[in-house]
């Protein structure tokens, strides 16, 4: 597993490393928009989300996302996981149903990504 923060942010070309590495064409990552800070490449978005929370993040701010680096940057972000799907938390679908919410996903990406 590896943190990306915007002072160790990661290229486009290190993260399609890592997809050839392990799933192919997706890296697995889980953002703590509160942190501005990403975990990836992990087998499993729960590995990434119980690092988080083990140095300080709390749960509503962790929301996990699929990184596609061969796809342009409108259509590289997934968010269809498992672990987004929160009713209690008034998420109530396997995506980010928030848009504001998905925007700051959006933007931190962009931040914590080089292309």
């Amino acid at each position: 597993m590896k943190a990306v923060t915007g002072q160790e942010p990661i290229s486009v070309d290190s993260l399609h490393q890592i997809a050839m590495g392990s799933f192919g064409d997706m890296v697995k990552a889980v953002v703590d928009v509160a942190r501005g800070i990403m975990v990836i490449d992990a087998d499993l978005h729960s590995d990434e989300e119980a690092e988080l929370l083990s140095t300080g993040s709390r749960q509503q701010d962790l929301w996990g996302i699929n990184l596609y680096p061969e796809l342009p940057p409108e259509d590289w972000l997934e968010f269809d996981l498992v672990i987004n799907l929160r009713p209690s938390s008034g998420n109530r679908s396997r995506n980010v149903d928030n848009p504001s919410i998905r925007k700051q996903i959006h933007d931190m990406v962009d931040r914590l990504v080089l292309r």
